[in-house]
């Protein structure tokens, strides 16, 4: 079944054509990323569908109640509004239904007291009994539970609900509307960029409440692990068309180049049999008799009515970068022993983190993840020297110049041009250098004097980009360094770093990023740095390993609390030796077939525990959801009508039924 259709939708800002006579279907239950370079048209898209703008020419259709939600890169909260009041308001129809609900048990009390209401009273209890019934079916029972499980999945927990919306930061913004969005579960889900502000463990709950939704979904996307984990097609936009392909990102990535392979292949063939055939006809053209003149202009007719083959379109410009360090630092590029970062807020003191240790050596390439809000911002200008650390020692190794990358570029001066910006830094180039330079990053003719205060977040970002590459740090700090870079830029940037000589340290949660540029894995926590010695692939592995056997040592007691203090011995821990993480990374990716039968054990045995748990509270909700139809139908019987007595004992009873079946349901649905 077709949810969306839309036909040659096209959209011009003056001479500037966005989007050229773009078609294209979207099937029921399919997940679909919509993918391109920025300022390709993906975002104006989506405002198109989602109403918000009209296209210059053509339409779409959207199938019949079907019910639309779309987050945009922009909410549209109301500042003074609390967090809890703009969430409650999704689930409205619950409260009015629940108001109703003891509003009918009251007049049926009172209309049980008079003998004259039979007919009154059976209409009344119809209505009961059809609104418990829609209360149930619609999940009245769960809502209140789905609502904390979503708020605490996007990092709001209980001491945000009162918290005015006006107080809260972009990125928060940008998760509570991704959350209200997914708890008013619309038919069809438009996305554009629901991955910005979200830590690793925010993606991942994202991923399987996705993989799980009934709906269909459309999403803008430049996060190259999400697409593939959740697309079933991909939808690009380039030169202002739209292109569909069937399957995830990677495969389109493989279709893609395959085809672009082919196509130049067919048209190089063709080129070479038109060059060919001319120059036959030239050449019976030069003989002069009359036989090879009709021979030619045979030729000449067929060559005029062969169908050609267009030339492939070239593909949309890319960043060129390439990072240098003009010398090296010293073997010890960081050191840090017992960090602690605490601040003073609403008169209280608030701690981030601490007991940070590091030694990061040169050539390092090191990768800090942890949750949203812990610090690892903070952490990085500590070792800037742009704010100072509450407690601990810190030092800066020898010959040690940094390059900043900061993810706000709050560096970067609203009031100059692109050019003046470059050129203020770098005093030593001639313009004609620096725009060199600017082109290399895509900013070319006039653009380069577009002040920096009008770009866009991409194109801020490659400037910031173009000053840290021309800087030759021989240390490179980033801070979410392909927040606002589409899919090739963070390509070619991930392939400049992998080059790079020098140091790096970057917060990330780009698990693209993460797998192809880390060696070692920093785990920020407020009880300080878990070092893990490999890439993000490893740092996964052990996170489940080190997370089993805590599970291992909640089930079986004491004896697997020894087993499990094993495993947490052999995973890396802050601060360790060159020697000690050398036995200790050996160490962890080895378990004994005694230890690998005790793991497999264990996750049989909790799979059990769980399903009979699941079980038993199936056969609860069953006993209960029975026995409160029971009692609205002994309510309903006539012997009672006119015992008002019976009637309050069948409704106490009906009430704690329903308070039991309701925390059940919530039991229930957290275990599931």
């Amino acid at each position: 079944m077709i949810v969306l259709s839309a036909t040659d939708i096209s959209k011009a800002y003056g001479t500037d054509v966005i989007l050229d006579r773009v078609s294209f279907i979207v099937e029921k239950g399919s997940r679909v990323g919509i993918v391109g370079a920025n300022g390709a048209g993906k975002s104006t898209l989506m405002e198109i569908l989602a109403g918000r703008s009209k296209p210059d020419s053509g339409n779409f259709f959207i199938s019949q109640n079907t019910t639309v939600g779309y987050l945009a890169q922009n909410d549209t909260f109301e500042d003074d509004r609390t967090v809890i009041e703009e969430v409650e308001d999704i689930y409205r129809k619950f409260r009015d239904m629940e108001k109703e609900i003891r509003d009918l048990t009251e007049k049926i009390t009172e209309l049980s007291q008079d003998p004259d209401s039979g007919e009154e009273y059976a209409r009344v209890m119809k209505r009961y009994g059809d609104l418990q019934e829609r209360y149930e079916r619609e999940g009245g029972f769960t809502y209140k539970s789905e609502m904390r499980g979503i708020l605490n999945s996007m990092a709001f927990g209980e001491e945000y609900y009162d918290k005015p919306i006006r107080d809260l930061s972009g990125g928060e913004r940008t998760r509570l509307a991704l959350a209200c969005l997914l708890m008013r579960k619309p038919d069809l889900l438009m996305l554009d960029e629901p991955t910005n502000h979200l830590d690793i463990g925010m993606l991942k709950w994202l991923e399987q409440f996705l993989g799980q939704y009934s709906g269909t979904i459309l999403m803008v996307s430049h996060d190259r692990y999400f697409l593939d984990q959740l697309c079933t097609d991909i939808y690009e936009v380039e030169h202002h068309h739209l292109t569909c392909w069937r399957g995830n990102y990677t495969d389109f990535q493989e279709k893609k180049r395959a085809r672009r392979e082919a196509d130049l292949r067919a048209y190089k063939k063709q080129q070479d049999e038109i060059r060919r055939q001319e120059d036959i006809i030239r050449r019976f053209k030069e003989r002069g008799t009359e036989h090879l003149a009709k021979r030619a202009e045979s030729r000449e007719k067929r060559l005029a009515g062969m169908e050609r083959i267009e030339r492939p379109e070239s593909e949309v410009g890319s960043v060129r970068m390439q990072f240098k360090q003009d010398f090296k630092s010293g073997n010890d590029v960081i050191f840090a022993e017992g960090l602690r970062k605490a601040f003073r807020e609403d008169g209280r003191t608030r701690e981030l983190f601490h007991n940070v240790n590091m030694d990061i050596k040169r050539g390092d390439r090191i990768c800090i993840v942890g949750a949203n809000g812990i610090g690892k911002t903070t952490l990085l200008r500590m070792i800037l020297g742009e704010t100072q650390p509450t407690e601990g020692y810190l030092k800066i190794g020898h010959n040690v110049e940094f390059g900043y990358y900061d993810q706000r570029q709050e560096s970067l001066d609203p009031d100059n041009t692109v050019l003046e910006e470059v050129h203020d830094a770098f005093r030593l180039y001639k313009d004609s250098e620096i725009r060199g330079m600017l082109g290399r990053f895509l900013f070319q003719g006039d653009s380069v004097f577009t002040n920096v205060g009008s770009l866009s977040g991409g194109e801020k970002a490659r400037l910031a980009l173009l000053k840290l590459m021309m800087s030759g740090a021989n240390v490179l700090l980033l801070d979410e360094p392909t927040n606002h870079l589409d899919i090739d830029s963070k390509e070619v940037f991930e392939d400049a770093l992998q080059e790079y000589p020098g140091t790096i340290l970057a917060v990330s949660h780009d698990r693209y990023f993460l797998r192809k540029i880390a060696t070692k894995i920093f785990e920020l926590t407020k009880d300080g740095i878990v070092s893990y010695e490999g890439g993000y692939d490893y740092y996964e592995e052990k996170r489940q390993e080190i997370a089993s056997g805590k599970r291992y040592m909640n089930q079986f007691g004491k004896k697997s609390q020894e087993g499990a203090d094993g495993l947490e011995k052999n995973s890396p821990t802050p601060f360790q030796s060159s020697a000690e993480e050398d036995v200790s990374s050996e160490n962890a990716g080895k378990l004994s077939a005694q230890e690998e039968r005790a793991l497999k054990k264990k996750k049989e045995a909790e799979e059990r525990r769980r399903a009979r748990e699941s079980e038993k509270l199936e056969e609860r909700i069953m006993s209960l959801e029975e026995e409160t139809e029971e009692i609205q139908k002994e309510m309903c019987r006539p012997e009672f009508m006119s015992n008002s007595k019976k009637l309050g004992e069948l409704n106490r009873e009906l009430t704690e039924k329903q308070k039991a079946l309701e925390e059940a349901y919530a039991e229930w649905d957290k275990l599931s």
